[in-house]
C-alpha cells in the first residue's frame, strides 16, 4: 500500500517539473513572467485562487481542528475564505485595473509618494515566511513517505517548487496550481470525504458516536474564532501572494465574481475537512498531534492507491501556496525593495511624484509605452525576463535555508502576519476608501502600526509565563491597528492633501484602467463623462 502511494506523490512531483517546461514557452515579457500576461479567464483564475489560499493550514490544520473540536473547526477556513470574498468583492476590480505588480506601486500611484515603499519591507518578510513555512510542512509528508532526513526532503520538494517557478514564472505556477486544485478537490470532496464518512457509519454514525460539543459551531472558542479572523480574513486583504494573483485576471469581472467563486469554494472545503476530522475521531481514537490525523486518515481508512491521491492533496494545497509566496517574494524585493536600499544608500532621500510623473508610471507598470523602455528603469522591469528568473533563484534559494536552518518559522509567519495586518492595513485599505489619506500619513502609519505591534508583542512575551503566548496573542495586532489608524488620520489631516491632480488621475484609472488616457490638468469628472 505505501509503495503504491509513493509512486502515486512522485508521478505527482515529476509532472510539476513538466509543467515548468510548459509555462516557460507561454512567456514572451516580463507580464507573463510575473502576472501571467494579465489574461487568465474565469475557470483558471478560480481555480488557481483557490490553490493559492488554501495550504497546509486549510487541508491538514482544517482536518485536524475537525478531530479535535468538532463541527466549530470550520471556523480557520472559513476566515480564509470570508477574506477572499470580501477582497474579490469590494476591491479586486479596482485593483485589477491599475495593472501594477506590487502593492507598494499601488501606494505610489495613489499617494504620490516613494515614502509608502516602507510596506514593502514588511510585504518581503511576510512572502518569504509563508514560503518557508509551506515548504517546511510539505517536507513533513515526504520525512514520513520516503524516510528522508528533514533536510533532504526540503531540498528536493523545495527544489521542484523552485524550478517550475524559475523556469515558467507565473504561466507555470499557474498551470501546476490549476492541476493542484484539480488534485485538492478530487482528493478531498471526492476521496476523503466519503470514504472516510463511511469508515464512521456515515452522519448518523456521527450523531450516534460523538458528543454534543462536537456539532457545536462555537464549540472552538469564541477567542479563537476572532483570532481566525483578525489573523486570515485581515491579512488576506492585503497579501502580496493573493494581491498578485488579482493582478492575472483578464478583466475586472473576472477579478471579482472569480474570487468570489474562490471564496465559496474555500468555505466548502473547511466544512469537508472538519466532517473528515470528525469521522476519524469516531474510528482512530487515542492520535495526540491533531497535525497527524490528515496522514492517518490517508495511511489507515483509505483503500490502497486512494491514501495516495488523498496525500498526494495534501502536497499539492502546500506547494501551491508556497510557489505562490516565492514569486511574491521575489516581484516585491526587485520592483520595491532593491530601489528603496538603492535610494537610502545614495542618500536621495524621499521623492515626490508630481501628477505627470505618476501617469507615466502607471503606463510604465502597465507595459503600455515602449517608448520608455531604453531610459526608464520601470519599462526594463517589464521586459527583463532573466532578471526576473535570478530573483526568483535567489529568493528560492533564501526559503529553502531558511526552511532548513530555522525549524520553528511558524512563529516568524505569525510574527509577519501580525505586522503585517497591525502595521500596513489602515494605509492599503485607507489609499482604497479615504481620498483625504496623504503619502506622509499612511507612510508614519506603518511605521507606528508596526512598531506598536512589535513592542505590545514583546513586552507580552516578557510577561508571560508560556513561551510564544505573546507572539500568538491577538493584543499586538490590535494595538497595531488603533495607533496605526490614529496616525493615519491625524497625520493625513495635519498635512497637505494629496496633489489633486494625482487623485482625479487616480479615480480615473480606477474606473477605466491604464487604457485610456487621462490628461493632467483636465477635470476628472469631464474626462469621465467623455470616457463613458
Amino acid at each position: 500500500m505505501e509503495s503504491l502511494n509513493i509512486i502515486i506523490i512522485v508521478i505527482y512531483l515529476v509532472a510539476m517539473l513538466g509543467f515548468g517546461w510548459w509555462g516557460r514557452r507561454r512567456t514572451k515579457n516580463a507580464s507573463d513572467y510575473l502576472v501571467a500576461g494579465r489574461r487568465l479567464g474565469p475557470l483558471l483564475y478560480t481555480g488557481t485562487m483557490s490553490a493559492v489560499i488554501l495550504g497546509g493550514a486549510s487541508t491538514i490544520g482544517g482536518v485536524g481542528l475537525g478531530y479535535t473540536y468538532g463541527i466549530s473547526g470550520v471556523w480557520l477556513v472559513t476566515a480564509i475564505g470570508v477574506g477572499v470574498l470580501i477582497l474579490s468583492l469590494l476591491f479586486a476590480p479596482t485593483l485589477r485595473r491599475l495593472k501594477v505588480y506590487t502593492v507598494s506601486q499601488m501606494l505610489t500611484l495613489r499617494y504620490g509618494s516613494e515614502a509608502t515603499k516602507v510596506s514593502s519591507v514588511v510585504m518581503l518578510g511576510y512572502t518569504l515566511m509563508l514560503a518557508a513555512t509551506s515548504t517546511g510542512a510539505y517536507a513533513s509528508i515526504f520525512v514520513v513517505l520516503f524516510g528522508w532526513d528533514r533536510w533532504l526532503s526540503i531540498l528536493v520538494g523545495g527544489g521542484i517548487v523552485l524550478i517550475y517557478a524559475v523556469v515558467g514564472g507565473m504561466w507555470s505556477i499557474t498551470l501546476a496550481d490549476f492541476v493542484q486544485f484539480g488534485i485538492m478537490t478530487v482528493g478531498l470532496f471526492l476521496v476523503m470525504l466519503p470514504f472516510s464518512l463511511a469508515s464512521a457509519g456515515g452522519w448518523s454514525g456521527l450523531t450516534d458516536r460523538l458528543d454534543a460539543e462536537f456539532f457545536d459551531l462555537g464549540g472552538i472558542g469564541l477567542q479563537s474564532i476572532i483570532t481566525y479572523f483578525v489573523v486570515y480574513t485581515l491579512g488576506l486583504l492585503i497579501g502580496q501572494d493573493v494581491w498578485q494573483r488579482v493582478f492575472t485576471a483578464r478583466t475586472p469581472a473576472i477579478a471579482r465574481w472569480g474570487g468570489a467563486a474562490a471564496g465559496v469554494y474555500t468555505i466548502l472545503y473547511g466544512l469537508a475537512g472538519a466532517i473528515i476530522g470528525m469521522a476519524a475521531a469516531v474510528v482512530m481514537t487515542g492520535i495526540e498531534n491533531s497535525d497527524d490525523v490528515f496522514a492517518a486518515v490517508a495511511t489507515d481508512m483509505l483503500p490502497i492507491g486512494i491514501g495516495g491521491i488523498a496525500m498526494a492533496a495534501a502536497v499539492a494545497a502546500m506547494m501551491s501556496t508556497a510557489s505562490g509566496a516565492l514569486i511574491a517574494a521575489a516581484t516585491v524585493a526587485r520592483a520595491d525593495v532593491v530601489p528603496l536600499i538603492r535610494g537610502l544608500i545614495v542618500g536621495r532621500g524621499v521623492r515626490r511624484y508630481g501628477a505627470a510623473e505618476v501617469a507615466a508610471e502607471a503606463r510604465r507598470q502597465s507595459g503600455e509605452d515602449p517608448a520608455d523602455s531604453a531610459e526608464d528603469r520601470a519599462e526594463r522591469f517589464e521586459r527583463d525576463i532573466s532578471s526576473n528568473r535570478r530573483w526568483v533563484l535567489i529568493a528560492g534559494v533564501f526559503v529553502l535555508g531558511l526552511a532548513i536552518l530555522v525549524p520553528d518559522v511558524v512563529s516568524a509567519l505569525t510574527i509577519a502576519y501580525a505586522i503585517l495586518v497591525g502595521g500596513l492595513l489602515v494605509a492599503i485599505l485607507g489609499a482604497l476608501v479615504w481620498q483625504r489619506g496623504t503619502g506622509a500619513g499612511a507612510a508614519w502609519s506603518m511605521v507606528i502600526g508596526a512598531l506598536a505591534t512589535l513592542g505590545t508583542m514583546t513586552v507580552l512575551e516578557i510577561q508571560a509565563s508560556e513561551r510564544f503566548a505573546g507572539i500568538n496573542a491577538n493584543e499586538p495586532i490590535y494595538f497595531g491597528l488603533l495607533s496605526s489608524a490614529v496616525v493615519y488620520t491625524g497625520v493625513s489631516l495635519l498635512t497637505r492633501p494629496t496633489d489633486p491632480e494625482i487623485l482625479a488621475a487616480w479615480q480615473y484609472r480606477t474606473r477605466y484602467g491604464t487604457d485610456r488616457d487621462f490628461v493632467p490638468g483636465s477635470d476628472v469628472r469631464a474626462a469621465i463623462r467623455d470616457a463613458r
